[in-house]
């Protein structure tokens, strides 16, 4: 199927074309008969359809995120992430023995960098985490022996929030929008 990009080829096919019967037309009245092959009444408007969908091709896509969260104790951080929060450890990086610790957890497509490197992130940090399911997620948290926290559920102004705090202050917000 041609599409708008595909118009200055088309032009010169039909000049092409035209040109094998001794027929000889500007590129610009080439453009013409194509705009209107499009149902276009110009080659003005086919110019603009072409810089219209050259935009849209060429879009940016962000692809995931993986928030750089501080953390200072490796065994509060797992007793955390993975045991409360229940994610994995998909890999862990030292350059070596007694080293600080750069590890990715997830759960779903939720990621998450902990790096106990003094430089990667501040203590203390926020975000927000966008979900489904999270009245089965909080059942799961309240089902859980975590000591430290008993997270509830907030509702307020259509959206369902359930905010957790890591054991070195940074703040979780796990949200459900419900239109409600």
């Amino acid at each position: 199927m041609l599409a708008y990009r595909d118009a200055k080829t088309m032009a010169k096919a039909v000049r092409e074309a035209l040109a094998s019967r001794d027929m000889t037309i500007s590129h610009s009245e080439a453009l013409e008969i194509v705009a209107r092959q499009f149902g276009l009444s110009s080659c003005n408007i086919l110019s603009a359809k072409i810089e219209t969908t050259a935009e849209r091709t060429e879009t940016i896509i962000f692809e995931r995120t993986a928030p750089i969260v501080r953390i200072f104790d490796v065994a509060k951080a797992h007793e955390f992430y993975l045991g409360f929060l229940g994610f994995d450890v998909d890999w862990e990086h030292r350059y070596g023995d007694h080293f600080p610790l750069y590890t990715q957890v997830s759960r779903g497509s939720l990621v998450l960098h902990l790096s106990e490197h003094a430089g990667d992130a501040t203590p203390g940090g926020n975000m927000v985490v966008y979900m489904k399911g999270i009245r089965a997620f909080h059942a799961e948290l309240s089902g859980k022996n975590y000591r430290y926290m008993k997270p509830g559920v907030e509702n307020e102004d259509g959206r369902l929030t359930v905010e957790v705090i890591d054991p070195f202050n940074n703040h979780i917000r796990f949200m459900e929008l419900t239109g409600e």
